[in-house]
């Protein structure tokens, strides 16, 4: 029970400095966690553009990082997540017209985030954590 606890711990933590991240570069967030019953959107934003982007998290923390399997957060978006991804944004678009500015429509990017030091997460604030993070950007996946 604690590992999942654990792990829903990284999970937030993840959207909560991906949301900071995107924030920082001119994303608008219009919502996070839009669920139905067939999946879950992460964080649904504004690009500085206006192109409504969808945003797929996949965090984890240090141990994982050096393990000898060589995990890499990239490699927890499957593709049957990627298929449940792309249906619940279709149906979040085709609900919210109004958010997809002209021709632009909308797409899915995939934020990947290295935790490198997550035992000392509950004492830092959230830019204090950041520096000790990798982040990557995945445009359009």
């Amino acid at each position: 029970m604690e590992e999942q606890s654990t792990n829903l711990e990284v999970g937030r933590l993840g959207e909560d400095l991906a949301e900071k991240y995107l924030r920082d570069r001119g994303y608008e967030i219009v919502t996070r966690n839009y669920r139905q019953p067939w999946g879950e959107i992460d964080i649904v934003t504004k690009s500085k553009n206006r192109t409504l982007t969808f945003f797929e998290i996949k965090t984890l923390k240090k141990p994982e990082f050096n393990n000898e399997t060589n995990i890499k957060p990239e490699d927890n978006l499957t593709a049957s997540k990627l298929s449940k991804l792309k249906r619940i944004c279709e149906s979040f678009a085709n609900s919210n017209p109004k958010l997809i500015t002209g021709s632009r429509g909308w797409q899915i990017d995939l934020l990947t985030i290295w935790i490198k030091n997550f035992s000392n997460v509950q004492t830092l604030l959230l830019t204090e954590i950041e520096k000790d993070c990798e982040i990557k950007h995945y445009e359009n996946i």
